[in-house]
C-alpha cells in the first residue's frame, strides 16, 4: 500500500491593502493614470497624425500608470509581480524617452508624459517609479518577515 501525498489547503492572502506611504504612492499613480489617459485620449482624437509616436507613447504611458495603480493598490502575490513589472517598465520608459527626446528632438515634435524625463509634470514621472520600486521593496512580505524574525 503506497502512501498518497497529503495536499495542504491553498494558502490565502489576507494581507491588508496599501496604507500610509503605500497609499500615497497609489494615490499619485491614480492621478497620473487619469492625467495621462485624458491627455493621450485628447491627443489621439484631436491630433493623432501630427505626432503619432509621441501620442502613442502617451497612451502607452497611461496604460502603464493604470496597471501600476491597480497592482500597487492590491497586496496579493500576482498583483505585486504586476506592480514590479509595470513600475520597472515605467522607469525604463521615462529614461529611454527622456534620453531620446533630448538627443533626437525631431522624434518627438510634441511632448509625451515622459518627454525630457517628465519635465512637463515637474519630473514626477522620473521620481515616481523610483519611489514605487522602493516601496515595493520596502513592503515586500518576505523582507518584512525576515526583518521581524530578527526582533
Amino acid at each position: 500500500m503506497s502512501k498518497q501525498p497529503v495536499h495542504a489547503a491553498p494558502a490565502t492572502d489576507d494581507r491588508p491593502p496599501a496604507r500610509g506611504a503605500g497609499l500615497l504612492v497609489v494615490a499619485v499613480y491614480v492621478v497620473f493614470a487619469l492625467a495621462a489617459s485624458a491627455r493621450a485620449g485628447v491627443q489621439l482624437v484631436r491630433d493623432a497624425a501630427e505626432a503619432p509616436l509621441a501620442y502613442g507613447l502617451s497612451a502607452f504611458a497611461a496604460l502603464v500608470y493604470v496597471a501600476a495603480a491597480v497592482a500597487l493598490a492590491h497586496n496579493g502575490r500576482r498583483m505585486r509581480r504586476l506592480a514590479w513589472t509595470a513600475v520597472t517598465i515605467e522607469l525604463l520608459g521615462v529614461v529611454a524617452v527622456g534620453i531620446l527626446s533630448v538627443a533626437q528632438p525631431g522624434l518627438f515634435p510634441r511632448d509625451t508624459v515622459w518627454s525630457h524625463f517628465g519635465s512637463g509634470y515637474g519630473y514626477v514621472p522620473l521620481v515616481l517609479p523610483v519611489l514605487g520600486l522602493f516601496w515595493l521593496w520596502r513592503s515586500s512580505p518576505g523582507r518584512v518577515a525576515r526583518a521581524n524574525e530578527g526582533r
